[in-house]
């Protein structure tokens, strides 16, 4: 499974950003339950070719709508900073899914 997150920085310790504001893309690939790899893409996420199958934003009020044009569930880590804090969240479904 490939969920991508927008952040602050390429690191693995990351925050999340904003939609707007960020300046990466985190990819994480998530296998059998464990993060496998985070892969960091610059600029706009139309431009990674890689499908993924979920977006984690941080606020359900953030810039989603082109996520819902393409048919991509997002969900929302509102409490949630780190990249791994997020992981846990999403494995143990304690984020929101964002709806129209």
């Amino acid at each position: 499974m490939l969920i991508l997150i927008p952040v602050k920085e390429k690191d693995e310790n990351a925050k999340i950003e904003h939609i707007l504001k960020n300046p990466y893309w985190a990819m994480i690939t998530l296998e059998e339950g464990r993060v496998q790899k985070i892969d960091f893409y610059e600029g706009d996420w139309k431009e990674i070719d890689e499908f993924f199958d979920c977006v984690v934003v941080k606020s359900k009020d953030d810039y989603v709508w082109p996520f819902f044009e393409e048919s991509i569930p997002v969900l929302e880590a509102p409490f949630q900073e780190t990249i791994e804090e997020i992981m846990e969240a999403f494995l143990f479904k304690e984020l929101y899914e964002v709806r129209m």
